[in-house]
């Protein structure tokens, strides 16, 4: 009988692992999360580094796909690869082939049941405004500039609004695919530090733009130019077109997704300091 070992393949030689990591990256010079064919894409360049760790190509799914020039401080991809490496040699190696602007935290082996995306309980954004006469030669792509002097009370008074669970379409971009616009807001906050005012938003999942508008509405009320009770009428008239300007990509941060705890994974307090006006401006 011939020998049959080149015919045997066994279980941990072809078993896929799923590994999970935490990324940051500054949106600035890249179309996005999303990979495109023609322009560069932080889903691409995390894909072509992985592969070249684990010498096989390699395809990455995110827990949200940021638009154009928005940034990171804690993204979650995972991939599925036959290689075998220990999580810091994945972090480093990974690294290692990623821009500079493009960074691994942590990689975690993780159970086939975790899904960057659809297992996530519920995902954090922080967008930064720059609030005084001047605008910022450091940060012209970190935070929106508005000139206006604006009340942070009347804005947080208009945010309560938009606590809860309801139909947000008007808050959602024309090209939104969802197919239903009912969302829920856990916590929705302002804070101003000097010239920087912060909002955090927390919920379950957000609508093509839906944070940008909403700042953008924001801004119209803490500006003077509309009440914070305008708000709750928009939400009831469901009308894109009757809120606020979409608010610049380049203020807004993924800071943070919440999966369960039975995946042990790390939030984005463990890892990275959010962004704070102190460290900005």
């Amino acid at each position: 009988m011939g020998d049959m070992s080149s015919a045997t393949h066994t279980p941990e030689i072809d078993s896929l692992y799923r590994i999970a990591v935490g990324l940051e990256y500054d949106g600035s010079a890249y179309n996005g999360w999303q990979m495109q064919p023609h322009a560069p894409s932080i889903q691409a360049s995390l894909a072509e580094a992985a592969s070249v760790v684990a010498a096989e190509p390699i395809a990455v799914i995110g827990a949200g796909r940021t638009d154009t020039g928005v940034h990171a401080t804690m993204q979650v991809a995972h991939f599925d690869t036959r290689a075998r490496r220990d999580p810091e040699s994945w972090r480093r190696g990974i690294n290692s082939n990623l821009p500079a602007d493009i960074n691994v935290h942590w990689a975690r082996a993780v159970p086939d049941t975790f899904h960057a995306r659809f297992t996530a309980v519920s995902r954090a954004y922080r967008y930064l405004i720059l609030n005084r006469v001047s605008g910022s030669a450091l940060d012209r792509k970190h935070a929106w500039w508005v000139r206006e002097a604006l009340d942070v009370v009347s804005m947080q008074e208009a945010a309560t609004h938009l606590l809860g669970k309801h139909d947000f379409n008007a808050f959602r971009a024309a090209s939104c695919q969802s197919n239903s616009a009912v969302r829920t807001i856990y916590e929705l906050s302002l804070r101003q530090n000097a010239s920087c005012i912060t909002l955090d938003v927390r919920g379950d999942a957000f609508l093509h733009h839906m944070i940008r508008n909403i700042m953008g509405t924001l801004v119209k009320v803490g500006a003077g130019n509309a009440s914070p009770d305008w708000v709750a009428e928009l939400l009831a008239m469901r009308d894109r077109k009757l809120s606020g300007v979409t608010a610049p990509a380049h203020g807004l941060y993924f800071v943070d997704v919440i999966y369960p705890k039975e995946f042990g994974l790390p939030s984005s307090a463990a890892n990275v300091s959010p962004l704070t006006g102190d460290l900005l401006f």
